[in-house]
């Protein structure tokens, strides 16, 4: 399997997990556990690849944070594989052209640090979009930017 066909498989587990039940059907506990496992598994599995292209590393590093972001396991490493994929995007990020790809990874980004220029840069590459009608992936990505912005973690009440 190549790693593209890799990353999509990753990217639609991860994509069937974060809408689990949104749909109206029941939510089963079994179906949810399943879902994280796999995309525990399979983001697991590829955390060590690397991308050919930039665009490719790109499109790993969005594949890996939004999976390793939306499951609920974490075997001790999770944060730590997590600040590496940082690492690697914001490597790739600076060789990314104005692009849905570039926003997408500036979102997953934004979504694990709430780095405030993260979140600047990718509403100018949305703003870039007003002249048309968005696609459904540019209409996900924007309304996720949005939520995160007005869900912060950081607002979250901890208690110690």
């Amino acid at each position: 399997m190549s790693l593209q066909s890799q990353i999509d498989a990753l990217c639609h587990v991860t994509n069937e997990l974060l809408n689990l039940g949104f749909d109206g059907t029941p939510l089963y506990s079994n179906r949810f556990c399943e879902l994280n496992t796999e995309v525990y598994r399979q983001s697991e599995a590829l955390f060590l690849s690397h991308g050919s292209t930039a665009e490719e590393e790109a499109r790993l590093c969005y594949a890996l944070l939004t999976g390793f972001h939306a499951t609920i396991y974490d075997h001790g490493d999770k944060n730590q594989k997590i600040q590496s994929i940082l690492n690697r995007s914001w490597n790739v990020l600076e060789q990314l052209s104005v692009s849905l790809l570039k926003c997408q990874l500036l979102v997953a980004c934004y979504g694990e640090v709430y780095d405030e220029k993260l979140a600047q840069e990718a509403h100018a590459i949305i703003d870039t979009w007003k002249d048309h009608e968005l696609s459904p992936a540019e209409l996900e990505v924007s309304e996720y930017l949005n939520s995160l912005e007005t869900n912060p973690w950081t607002a979250w009440e901890l208690d110690e």
